[in-house]
């Protein structure tokens, strides 16, 4: 087994754009839209649809990466880089499900569904920052991020030192040589 299961290599890269996008929605267009903004609630729309379909290709991702054959555990030959590597893999999973989870928490306890999406035409909050879930989907902001730069770093280190072609183990082609 040289490459991961095509449908985990799918999921793989359309989550990296979908979450890309996402933490860019959020921290650089919504951040900075007032909540009495008229563009305000169309970029919500994008932000939690995004958000939602993001939660559930994760947990389509999660079971398929449990229940498919992989190619065995990358070696960098290092113990402590090894196994930061795999906590890293597992953050990702854990910082994207809490920041659905956060989202979710925000958009309930400001009422946004039927404002967003039920067109109850009720204003928005004049802020979020008071609801609890909004600190947590902040802070979970930062930390996926940092995530995903180690986990670039992590490719840049296999790529361009080790040079142990790491990376088409996520790519298409045949699985077994």
């Amino acid at each position: 087994m040289k490459r991961y299961h095509p449908l985990l290599v799918t999921l793989h890269w359309v989550l990296a754009a979908m979450i890309v996008g996402g933490l860019i929605m959020g921290g650089q267009v919504l951040a900075a839209l007032p909540n009495d903004s008229p563009d305000k609630l169309f970029s919500l729309r994008m932000h939690m649809s995004v958000g939602m379909i993001i939660g559930v290709l994760m947990i389509i991702r999660l079971i398929t990466r449990l229940r498919t054959q992989h190619p065995p555990k990358a070696d960098t030959g290092n113990a402590l880089l090894n196994m930061g590597g795999q906590a890293a893999h597992w953050a990702l999973y854990a910082f994207v499900l809490l920041m659905v989870a956060s989202g979710i928490g925000i958009s309930l306890g400001a009422g946004l569904p039927d404002i967003v999406f039920g067109g109850s035409g009720a204003p928005l909050p004049e802020t979020f920052n008071d609801l609890p879930p909004r600190a947590a989907h902040g802070i979970l902001s930062k930390l996926l991020a940092l995530t995903i730069l180690a986990h670039i770093a992590g490719w840049a280190y296999h790529q361009f030192l080790l040079k142990d072609g790491l990376f088409s183990r996520m790519w298409f082609g045949k699985r077994t040589d």
